[in-house]
């Protein structure tokens, strides 16, 4: 047996013993729930009989109470791609159900809005914020008493997380996450960022943009680069949480409709009337989080889920923060390059061995806990990819050897014997940086720094040509107090421009960064945001001044501003803009105010529950 990697060993330890109340106390109430809680048969005649008035021909057997009837909570919209072919599935899904005695009814929807659409745009500061009312509606469409067991359609940044945070206060029944998988590769991404930072240049026009961007986003199905979307399949994959090998099967193929086929069947399976009981409180323990952490660090994937992660885990009664992250990734090395980490997308991820093969060098090296409990079998079953023989679906044991190493390489010759995300500390607060896209030249940025308030004041000052030097570019005012925590993705094609005419630049910000995000360096994420606390002292970021040197350095993990104390002491906090309002976001209000920090998942119903709950 292999012995697990002892870093990965001693985190695991740390986090088991720091959360141990809270877990405790979370487990007891699923324990609870299961007997006296959400339990169909502690309907009422006439509860029951508004559950199944609807249900057509799977009426009798849902009112008998004999077999599993599942819930299916879904994010279908037709607006957006990723989501777009979950249409067709609950009807699937019942038939799916019919075969194996059980039944199925759609609980309820979720919204699903896209980063991609509003990006830049005033609904990206519903962004955040969008995941706790995901995880509302999940919970108020898991509510009814009337399933023991559930399926859950969602795929994109926010939605997976939000789903898992209000499947978990329902998680004594069995769950499982279902994808719809990426859309065929369009425009090469890297052409696509060539095309975007031409027209940030205005050496584009923007009929040509968007051209280029139609071009790559151009069907059903997620966005293929690897950002938060594509991300959260990895995890849920590393978590057990799917059937094993079904996060980048494309959608509408018949190996996607079997491996939705065989989520029906086999939540039917591991219900808590069988001898294979599987809820999904079991499943999403401290080692289903670290697996998660180690997968995303592993990969390259979105320093999004510094923030989504710790949310999860706080469902689930586990506590994980960016210390744990840091140390994780000192100890994980750097296994893939996908876009935009690399050339190729994540179909292309997928083809050379993609999350089967990831799984079983992790496993083999002792760098991944094999001892969880998935919904699919073992931890070692997700080593192995989907096939189709003939109808028949069938796995198969992952390549051996990658089928691109310059796409996917062994533990034993990663790209990076680092997994690309660091904590920084300093006299600034606590911050974020994913190193994985970044040439190590640029690890470390010492620099005047310009300050903004919003990241259009940037893009003006880009134009202008004020940027046109050695800078740390400063936006500030973008935390989840201020704001919601909006993603400032829009800057990455002007800040790659000032990089390549030769400049050291970084951006720091209480704001997030895309998952997207690549070649420049970002430290995101800083902690406390500028924005007063409830405890009305303003965070260091809201001190700094223009001209001010920052240093930002991902080898001695550093965010310091290089100002006299004396200095420091004497000024006093810059004024925050007034809350935007419009496009809905006055009644994200509530959210906003009792935002906890980033490092904890930047969330208000999370920082309540824990206050009722322990």
């Amino acid at each position: 047996m292999t012995t697990l990697h002892p870093t990965i060993a001693a985190v695991t330890d740390r986090i088991i013993t720091r959360s141990a109340q809270r877990r405790a106390a979370y487990l007891g109430l699923m324990d609870r729930q299961r007997e006296a809680g959400t339990n169909r048969g502690n309907l009422s005649c006439g509860n029951l009989a508004h559950g199944f008035a609807a249900a057509g021909d799977d009426k009798p057997v849902i009112r008998t109470g004999a077999a599993m009837n599942i819930g299916i909570v879904t994010s279908y919209n037709d607006m957006l791609s990723a989501h777009q072919p979950y249409g067709r599935y609950p009807e699937q899904i019942k038939l799916f159900a019919r075969e194996v005695g059980a039944t199925a009814q759609v609980a309820g929807g979720v919204p699903a809005m896209c980063d991609g659409v509003t990006q830049g745009q005033a609904g990206m500061d519903l962004s955040l914020f969008s995941r706790d009312n995901i995880a509302q509606g999940t919970v108020i469409a898991l509510s009814h008493a009337m399933f023991e067991g559930a399926l859950l359609l969602g795929i994109c940044d926010k939605i997976v997380p939000g789903l898992l945070i209000g499947a978990l206060r329902f998680g004594h029944l069995p769950q499982i996450l279902i994808p719809a998988g990426p859309m065929p590769s369009g425009l090469a991404n890297k052409e696509k960022q060539r095309v975007r930072q031409l027209y940030a240049e205005g050496k584009a026009t923007r009929d040509e943009l968007l051209e280029a961007e139609a071009a790559s986003y151009h069907g059903a199905g997620t966005c293929t680069f690897y950002g938060t979307a594509n991300s959260n399949q990895m995890m849920m994959e590393l978590m057990g949480l799917h059937i094993p090998g079904s996060a980048f099967t494309n959608p509408g193929t018949k190996l996607r409709q079997e491996l939705t086929r065989a989520a029906t069947h086999r939540v039917a399976q591991i219900g808590w009337d069988g001898g294979d009981y599987r809820p999904l409180s079991r499943c999403v323990d401290e080692k289903a989080i670290v697996n998660a952490a180690i997968g995303l660090l592993a990969t390259g994937g979105s320093t999004n889920h510094a923030i989504h992660l710790p949310a999860i885990a706080r469902a689930a009664g586990i506590i994980i923060d960016w210390q744990d992250f840091d140390e994780l990734s000192h100890a994980v090395p750097l296994l893939a390059r996908v876009y935009p980490n690399g050339a190729g997308d994540v179909n292309n991820f997928h083809a050379a061995g993609g999350i089967g093969y990831v799984v079983r060098e992790l496993l083999g090296a002792g760098l991944l806990h094999g001892d969880v409990l998935t919904v699919g079998g073992t931890m070692a079953d997700y080593g192995n990819e989907p096939v189709l023989a003939g109808d028949t679906l069938q796995w198969q044991a992952a390549p051996a050897t990658s089928r691109d190493d310059t796409m996917l390489r062994p533990v034993a010759a990663p790209f990076s014997p680092d997994g690309g995300m660091r904590l920084l500390a300093g006299n600034l607060g606590r911050a974020i940086i994913k190193t994985s896209a970044v040439a190590e030249d640029r690890w470390t940025i010492e620099a005047p720094c310009r300050i903004f308030d919003n990241q259009d004041a940037v893009l003006a000052a880009f134009k202008a040509g004020e940027l046109e030097r050695d800078v740390v570019v400063v936006v500030r005012f973008q935390g989840p107090r201020a704001n919601g925590m909006p993603e400032l993705h829009k800057l990455t094609p002007a800040l790659g421009v000032l990089q390549d005419r030769g400049f050291r630049v970084a951006l720091l910000t209480d704001g997030r960064m895309s998952g997207a995000s690549g070649k420049v360096p970002a430290v995101i994420h800083l902690s406390p945001e500028a924005l007063p606390g409830a405890d009305g002292v303003s965070g260091p970021l809201a001190y700094l001044a223009d001209g001010d040197v920052v240093r930002v350095c991902a080898v001695k993990g550093e965010v310091l501003a290089l100002v006299d104390p004396a200095i420091w002491a004497a000024r006093s906090p810059a004024v925050a803009p007034p809350p935007a309002l419009g496009v809905g976001r006055e009644l994200f209000a509530l959210f906003r105010h009792h935002a906890d920090e980033a490092e904890k998942g930047g969330s208000a119903m999370l920082a309540a529950m824990e206050a009722v709950t322990g």
